[in-house]
């Protein structure tokens, strides 16, 4: 299938560059625009209780409320605030409300602070029509920008958060993070390629083609999200420049490295190119399915944030897939031995290499290898015990000086950390008649007996009677894991306290990430099972084996262990942070197992093809580390740089995700791929390819046949 393939593709290359120019045009002119939604309970389906609770303040209590953005004033000199203060803040309010802002419905100012020291003003606004819509956000940048003026003299400082605030800043720090990752991105590509092959030309070939292949996935991926109504987290456009040019670096390395290889063995430039396709075609396409099926594998998540990512990022390694197999060996074959210039060190393979060095060295001792590349997982895998979930998604995706953080810091100053999101608990009659009153004030006091709840306000009752509405202040961060832990005995103590003929709801964003975490909780057990048997399927397709597959997805499992665990003490330990974000495991899923799995694809592929030849266990383990040593360490390094240049995002959750993958990446490259595979697989021996076989030697016709170089290990 691949030697067909690359014999097409080689015959007819200018077709083949057609037909990708053509596509790219058509899909992106018809394509709309990518959209993309930070509103965490979009993300839940509708069986969950704070879902429920959203729906029936909506139809109870149309009218009120959650604030969408705060003003948050306090003095300059930091002293408590006057009653002059408080009228001048009042006034200001007014003042704005009377501008009629577009998007804003109300602005109400509240009273100061018990110690004084804060005064809020509340807005509320229109209601977005969908993930594209910026009325709440332009409205918040033109309040920033009126109330300059109207705090000008007063001795006040004002700054504005809450929801749409925080969106605000999040599309600012965004844009500059798509601009320095995307920037960080390429020129790492460039220099570490320029380092690799001194050629400028194939230095910039994967900047140029994923760049036509990058249009070509986000048009596809805007075309689905918009025929399926898929959501997509603000941050997946980072994340498709790292996936894109970092997954379609490594498919054009392993095939450049194998097309100068052939070119060393004799083959002219086109015959090396169909060689190339023929050898590594299948472990390309084998590692890309393991990714695909990996990222697919979300769909099964209770999490639209997830159900929307798969899909999205599965498309993108699909289209890069196509262009590794048709649009870089079309291009490749145009240029031939011309890609390398100025270089002439494809002419001949490097004598005494480190790779073969240590090939030899893990050939002679595989147990040793084995034993220690294992143990600095365990030892790394032992920190993951400590992991905790931090659900502030909002803060998380800000910088530490963005106007929102710093008002949210202040505002904490004078009144209760769960005062910026109050958590609404809702009686409501089951026949729709009117509540008993009586029973209303009983109601509420049983809420204040729960642990984790400060104060306790209303109720507040429907137009018909129906339906009341308890505002409860937790004492910790609305976003903070002991308000979530707080949520649970909430609703018990709801539930049970609910009147015979009524039903009790918790509602509010603490309720949202307490549902949140049970999703994920839900996903951990049903989608990293799937995704592993599914991978380790297409590991026993491709290898004919039933052995391999099980210590090969081991040793994936042990890496993403040690990669969490890393970040546990990085992230907790040492900067002292109150956890990792709650969705970065699953992000660790989609690429440290994914990837991993790459790599080690990849390097059985070529421990198998050593061992067609008729060497043995050891030889063929020294002689693929020698060959495919190389590949694996320059793919590792791009790929781990890529996503390392998220660090420089600005914020949390781009900064975890980078450190976190790009450190997995190096454990499953430097470790699980180059050293505990091919050890494992020289101690296991013969039996790792059973009932296949596949390691025993066949005839191969005489062109085709790789000569073993002088030195190599026999």
């Amino acid at each position: 299938m691949f030697a067909r393939l690359g014999r097409m593709v080689v015959r007819h290359p200018w077709w083949v560059i057609l037909g990708w120019i053509v596509a790219a045009a058509a899909i992106i002119a018809l394509s709309p625009g990518l959209t993309s939604t930070t509103d965490e309970s979009s993300f839940l389906p509708s069986h969950y209780e704070s879902i429920q609770a959203a729906n029936v303040q909506s139809k109870a209590f149309p009218q009120a409320f959650t604030p969408d953005a705060i003003m948050v004033f306090e003095r300059q000199d930091g002293s408590a605030l006057s009653d002059q203060d408080a009228a001048k803040v009042a006034a200001i309010a007014k003042s704005l409300s009377d501008k009629q802002i577009t998007g804003v419905r109300q602005i109400v100012a509240t009273p100061p602070s018990t110690n004084k020291l804060i005064q809020t003003a509340a807005v509320a606004m229109v209601e977005p029509k969908g993930p594209a819509d910026k009325t709440q956000t332009n409205a918040v940048s033109t309040m920033r920008s009126d109330l300059k003026p109207l705090v000008a003299d007063t001795g006040l400082k004002v700054g504005i958060t809450g929801a749409a605030a925080q969106q605000l800043d999040s599309q600012k720090s965004g844009n500059r993070a798509e601009a320095i990752v995307g920037l960080a991105t390429i020129l790492l590509i460039i220099v570490l390629l320029l380092v690799i092959f001194r050629s400028p030309v194939v230095a910039l070939l994967p900047v140029i083609t994923i760049g036509v292949v990058s249009q070509v996935a986000t048009g596809l991926i805007a075309i689905a999200s918009k025929a399926f109504n898929l959501k997509a987290d603000s941050s997946i456009n980072e994340i498709l420049i790292v996936v894109l040019f970092g997954i379609g670096t490594d498919y054009i390395l392993f095939l450049m490295f194998r097309y100068r290889e052939r070119l060393r063995s004799g083959e002219d430039s086109k015959q090396a190119m169909i060689s190339a396709v023929t050898r590594v075609g299948e472990a390309i396409a084998s590692a890309a399915g393991a990714v695909i099926i990996a990222f697919l594998a979300l769909t099964l998540s209770t999490l639209g944030l997830f159900k929307s990512m798969g899909p999205s990022l599965a498309i993108a390694v699909a289209v890069t897939l196509l262009a590794g197999l048709t649009l870089i060996p079309a291009v490749v074959s145009l240029l031939g031995t011309k890609v390398f210039w100025p270089s002439k060190a494809w002419r001949s393979a490097p004598s005494g290499s480190k790779s073969a060095a240590v090939g030899r060295a893990l050939g002679r001792r595989p147990g040793l290898f084995a034993g220690v590349a294992g143990l600095v997982m365990v030892v790394l895998a032992i920190g993951a015990l400590g992991f905790k979930a931090n659900f502030d998604l909002g803060s998380s995706s800000l910088p530490k000086t963005a106007e929102s953080t710093v008002a949210l810091a202040d505002l904490q100053k004078g009144f209760p950390a769960g005062s910026t999101e109050p958590t609404s608990v809702f009686l409501r009659s089951d026949g729709g008649a009117g509540l008993d009153k009586s029973t209303l004030a009983t109601f509420g006091d049983k809420l204040k007996t729960v642990h984790g709840v400060g104060s306790v306000t209303g109720p507040q009752l429907s137009k018909d009677g129906s339906v009341a509405n308890y505002s409860v202040i937790l004492t910790s961060d609305p976003q903070s894991s002991a308000a979530i832990s707080a949520i649970g005995p909430l609703r018990d103590a709801a539930h049970a306290a609910a009147p015979p003929g009524t039903t009790a709801l918790v509602g509010g964003l603490t309720s949202v990430f307490a549902d949140i975490q049970t999703a994920m909780n839900h996903d951990y057990l049903v989608v990293f099972p799937v995704a592993a048997v599914l991978i380790m399927i297409i590991l026993g397709l491709l290898l004919r084996s039933l052995v391999a597959p099980w210590y090969l997805m081991a040793s994936v499992g042990l890496g993403f262990a040690a990669t969490l665990g890393a970040t546990v003490l990085i992230f907790q330990n040492l900067r002292g942070d109150p956890g990792l974000l709650f969705i970065l495991p699953v992000f660790m899923y989609l690429f440290v197992v994914a990837l991993g799995t790459d790599y080690n694809i990849l390097m059985i592929a070529r421990l198998r093809e050593e061992a067609r030849e008729g060497r043995s266990p050891r030889e063929a383990a020294a002689l693929a580390v020698r060959h495919a040593g190389p590949t694996i360490a320059a793919a590792g390094v791009i790929l781990a740089g890529t996503f390392g240049s998220l660090l420089l995002a600005g914020n949390d959750i781009l900064s975890e995700m980078g450190f976190a993958v790009s450190f997995g990446i190096v454990i499953a490259a430097f470790v699980m791929a180059m050293f505990f595979t091919p050890a494992i697989t020289a101690l296991i021996g013969h039996a790792a390819w059973w009932p296949g076989h596949q390691d025993e030697a066949h005839e191969k016709a005489p062109a085709a046949r790789e000569p073993v170089e002088a030195g190599a290990p026999r």
